[in-house]
């Protein structure tokens, strides 16, 4: 350990000067839940509701408090550390630290978990980040933003964002001096139509946040979920010293919905390689330092592709390695989606062998077939149910421009459908029924099923742990 983490032009460097480049994954599902990761539909808060309502508030808040104790812990640091990782982002929701009815309030028992994750990775030597991965009212349209709406309001209430300017203010007073925090992520994925709302809440969260806590490097990320910093001020290198701009480089070969399936040609390396570059140029332009904050495949599970699943992986993980070669040549810093989860895309995955996996199987095997979950989905089940949508707003929308509603291209009018008419508004009425599986059950019962989390109840997914070890140690002598 040697002081604090700080921006050096394009570089990361240490408290002596020494450049540090973070390889790591972020922890999400955990502080932020979310509905892949570990297997409720919709969104986070209506779960939770769900829960309160079948099985009454007290067991609902003590299973929810057993699944954070359970889900991350030190044996998850000391195995991450033990594949030559060094930096974890932390998934975040501010609900854990103020209530919607009670704003800036702060809930001092929101950083119990929080707290015991920084301690755990800071004992293995494994930086953290604090990504606030869910923003009042909803920075962007995602389930993640857990607002339950397509309509990101926390760009149109300013109450929102005095709101998180505060809990952020909070959140820098209590971690200013902990060296083995790499810094804080003010904002995962923002999607701001007007692109200077984004912009005003920076100077207004750096301001704040470097009030308190002088230390500390900021992550920012671009506007439209990580991917465009057109609207970034050209003197952001002045204007906010000390922070890094974070790209989410997510490509279209490690998902169901690639064009075709990745064989390395020359076209799809190049493809891959355009994507990554046009993400990072406008920091490249101006020699400022580029952080990935997400990237990463999708993976095919037994139980539901069969026979076909050792292929579709293995050309999945040559889709990791890729990306990471061209990370390697940059050196790059970046972090991975995701540590933990129940079989998608996680570094380790529960087993099916487990409580909470027994007891949702033929729930899990429906939200599959459904496509209720937008993360990654196959939908080729119930495409043709929801193709007459699309066509329908197509044949009567005759301006094109008129189909292209922000966040487009990230959302085509495909994409929207699939989120508004099939994700969301599908989830809400399986709530309950994912609620009603606890139905009955003892504190004793509820804490079994938390444990199906831990890390010794998990199996770790070799392929890809074996290409991070190895891009790690080249890392770390480069």
């Amino acid at each position: 350990m040697s002081g604090f983490l700080r921006v050096d032009k394009a570089r990361i460097v240490d408290g002596e000067g020494t450049p540090v480049i973070l390889r790591g994954a972020g922890l999400g599902g955990w502080m932020t839940m979310e509905n892949f990761i570990s297997g409720y539909p919709g969104c986070e808060f209506q779960i939770r509701e769900a829960l309160a309502e079948v099985i009454g508030p007290q067991k609902s808040a003590y299973f929810f408090d057993k699944f954070l104790e359970h889900f991350f812990d030190e044996p998850d640091a000391a195995f991450f550390k033990s594949l030559g990782l060094n930096c974890i982002r932390i998934a975040v929701n501010y609900r854990h630290f103020e209530d919607d009815m009670r704003p800036r309030v702060l809930k001092p028992e929101g950083f119990k978990h929080l707290d015991r994750a920084i301690a755990a990775c800071a004992k293995h030597g494994v930086y953290t980040i604090i990504d606030m991965h869910t923003a009042p009212g909803g920075q962007n349209g995602g389930w993640h933003s857990d607002a339950g709406t397509h309509i990101a309001n926390f760009w149109i209430h300013k109450d929102f964002q005095d709101r998180l300017v505060w809990l952020w203010t909070e959140i820098a007073k209590r971690y200013r001096d902990e060296q083995w925090i790499a810094g804080y992520n003010p904002m995962n994925e923002p999607a701001d139509p007007l692109h200077s709302g984004l912009i005003n809440f920076y100077d207004r969260v750096y301001a704040a946040i470097t009030s308190v806590d002088p230390n500390h490097m900021l992550f920012l990320d671009g506007n439209t979920y990580a991917t465009d910093f057109s609207g970034f001020p050209d003197d952001a290198g002045t204007r906010w010293p000390n922070a890094a701009y974070a790209i989410h480089d997510y490509s279209v070969y490690g998902f169901p919905a690639a064009p075709e399936p990745y064989a390395r040609t020359e076209e799809q390396r190049r493809r891959m390689r355009r994507s990554y570059e046009k993400k990072r140029a406008w920091m490249d332009e101006r020699g400022l330092c580029v952080w990935n904050g997400e990237w990463g495949p999708v993976y095919a599970r037994e139980e539901y592709e069969g026979d076909a699943m050792e292929e579709i992986n293995e050309r999945r993980y040559n889709v990791l390695q890729d990306q990471l070669e061209l990370y390697a040549k940059d050196r790059l810093s970046w972090s991975i989606w995701l540590y933990k989860d129940i079989g998608f895309q996680g570094m380790v995955h529960v087993s099916l062998d487990t409580p909470y996996m027994k007891l949702f199987r033929d729930f899990l095997l429906k939200k599959y077939r459904l496509a209720v979950d937008p993360w990654g989905a196959d939908d080729k089940f119930v495409r043709d149910i929801y193709r007459p949508i699309v066509e329908l707003i197509k044949d009567n929308v005759q301006n094109e421009e008129h189909l292209k509603l922000y966040p487009y291209p990230v959302w085509t009018a495909e994409a929207r459908v699939a989120r508004l008419a099939r994700c969301m508004l599908l989830s809400e009425f399986l709530a309950k029924e994912w609620a009603e599986h606890f139905t009955g059950m003892s504190e004793e019962q509820l804490d079994e099923l938390a444990q199906s989390f831990k890390f010794e109840n998990c199996l770790k997914r070799q392929g890809l742990n074996k290409v991070l070890m190895e891009h790690a140690k080249q890392a770390a002598f480069a």
